[in-house]
């Protein structure tokens, strides 16, 4: 089990830093910068990280293969995983932050990220390749530096069917945003190892990560009112699929989401607030880690029976807090509890 954090780079990167610091000091494992444009770049910022702290990983949450060619994000992990002594994950998406105003076109994601994947791994191992595939090309190039590792593990966060099987058949670990029931876990677990077990894998070796907005209080509602919106959001905008949601009526009505449907990624989560009344405790619940200490712990340790594997959190404050206070008590008093359920 792991207990990892995620930034978005929307704060100054000495606070970003400091937070690295705090995470490393109350036992997380693994610290993730978001790849998200037009926040604060994420190798650099990884870098200033990895000068700051000497025990935690240290990866993308995630990059694409569209916005950067999958050689250059190569060259880029390796040089990461150089300044911090091995400690570097590569974290990979589909993307979508900044697409809009860059021009992108995501062209078949799930085999872009696939062929990008193939690409990397040859790299960092040193080989001169020639690639041609149906989205990344390179021609007959190689790193022209010997990475400290060849087999800097490589985690897929998708939440659609087809990158979920591409993971399970090529990925060292699996991220879902949102997955914080024992249904939608169970769910993830099964395709990843349906994509594993037709690439001849074993599915145990594919880590299993569930990616969740947090927020800890001594009053759970109030935990939960600060990661609410939040849940409107991720549910209004259906960029996330999630395979037992409608199932067990945790989707929002299609009247009441159908305005929102040119909102702009890069608008956030406040355009969504009139929806703040249809997103019940049962909706946060369902997507998010919030609670009281004790409720936040038993929630974790469902999942963990479900097959979780690890855990990022990106800690929100609760009226009254700091988003610190609750990556701290995440460390402090929550993954203590956790750990004691074997």
């Amino acid at each position: 089990m792991s207990l990892e954090l995620l930034m978005l780079g929307n704060v100054p990167v000495p606070q970003m830093a400091e937070r690295a610091k705090l995470a490393e000091k109350h036992g997380y494992d693994a610290v993730w910068v978001a790849d998200e444009r037009f926040y604060r770049e994420v190798y650099s910022s990884l870098a200033v990280l990895a000068m700051q702290t000497t025990r935690v990983k240290l990866g993308t949450c995630v990059t694409d293969p569209y916005a950067r060619h999958p050689a250059l994000t190569a060259m880029a992990i390796a040089t990461l995983d150089e300044i911090s002594s091995g400690r570097a994950l590569l974290g990979f998406g589909a993307g979508i932050s900044g697409f809009t105003e860059l021009g992108i076109v995501r062209k078949k994601p799930a085999l872009a990220m696939r062929e990008a994947i193939q690409l990397i791994r040859r790299l960092l191992k040193g080989e001169t390749v020639d690639f041609h595939g149906e989205v990344i090309g390179f021609t007959n190039g190689k790193l022209s530096f010997k990475p400290m590792r060849s087999d800097i593990p490589v985690y897929v966060a998708s939440n659609g069917p087809l990158g979920q099987r591409m993971t399970g058949a090529v990925a060292d670990g699996a991220i879902m945003e949102g997955c914080g029931s024992v249904e939608e876990a169970t769910a993830f677990r099964e395709i990843l190892a349906q994509g594993a077990q037709k690439a001849g894998r074993n599915p145990n070796e594919v880590k299993i990560i569930a990616r969740l907005n947090t927020c800890i209080a001594a009053n759970g509602k109030t935990a939960r009112d600060a990661v609410r919106l939040g849940v409107a959001r991720m549910l209004a905008a259906g960029r996330l699929k999630f395979r037992t949601a409608e199932a067990r009526g945790l989707t929002l009505p299609a009247e009441a989401i159908a305005p929102f449907a040119t909102v702009h990624y890069a608008s956030g989560a406040a355009p969504y607030t009139p929806l703040l009344p249809l997103v019940t405790d049962r909706h946060v619940d369902a997507f998010t880690l919030a609670g009281t200490v004790e409720e936040v712990a038993q929630h974790m340790v469902e999942l963990k029976s479900a097959g979780v594997d690890g855990f990022i959190i990106m800690p929100f404050a609760p009226e009254g807090g700091t988003a610190e206070a609750t990556l701290a008590d995440m460390g402090s008093k929550v993954w203590p509890l956790v750990n004691k359920h074997g």
